[in-house]
């Protein structure tokens, strides 16, 4: 199935985020209960943003995504509780790595590739900080519609961070903009502040010039 679908909502990526992980990390535990389903979208650590969200919420995020076929509905083993699975990479027609880069920024937000391959290890093992960007490029280009964007750089960042575009570009400080590293509000910010600065180097000097006259009357 192509990928071309609707845009998620920021609960349904959670949703789709907690079922590949918890299938990869608690296989015994997979397909999740409403319950655990639950505690997972709101689990405090590894999460970025931190949500609080009740089981009718996640219920009716449920059946959108089931009506779209990104989560199937099972009874398991026991045939007693009804229980969901992922199908995201099948519906967006995705390799293992990609589907591991997407779940870690849907449940992490943006983040850089060295903090990607990290968050990634229990997923799926990249060998080197290059193929993670290899994956990420190729989200990126994708014909049909990029699914990940490479961010501007923060200020005082050493590296560019990625974002997924599941739900939409996402949103970034007043600052920045998306495809442009420097950006036309970046740079009158940079000018802004170098001229403030030229202004304060020129009143710190007539400041010490004052005090040097002073000096001089009073030896």
């Amino acid at each position: 199935m192509s990928h071309e679908l609707p845009l998620l909502t920021p609960l349904e990526a959670r949703i789709l985020g907690v079922l590949v992980e918890k299938e990869k990390t608690t296989p015994d535990a997979y397909p999740l209960t409403l319950n655990s389903l639950t505690s997972g979208c709101n689990q405090k650590t590894s999460r970025d943003p931190v949500m609080n969200v009740g089981e009718s919420e996640i219920q009716a995020a449920l059946e959108e995504l089931r009506s779209r076929v990104l989560v199937l509905e099972t009874y398991g083993a026991s045939g007693r509780v009804l229980r969901y699975a992922q199908n995201f990479g099948k519906c967006y027609g995705l390799p293992a790595a990609s589907v591991a880069l997407l779940t870690a920024l849907m449940l992490r937000g943006a983040q850089t590739v060295s903090e990607l391959r990290a968050n990634c290890e229990r997923l799926y093992r990249f060998n080197d900080a290059s193929s993670v960007e290899a994956y990420l490029d190729e989200l990126a280009a994708l014909a049909s519609g990029a699914l990940v964007t490479r961010l501007p750089k923060q200020p005082g960042s050493r590296e560019h961070r990625w974002a997924h575009l599941l739900c939409g570009p996402p949103s970034l400080p007043d600052h920045q903009t998306i495809g442009n590293d420097s950006g036309v509000n970046n740079t009158a910010d940079l000018e802004e502040r170098v001229s403030r600065l030229e202004i304060e180097v020129g009143e710190l000097r007539n400041l010490i010039g004052r005090i040097g006259v002073d000096a001089t009357g009073q030896s």
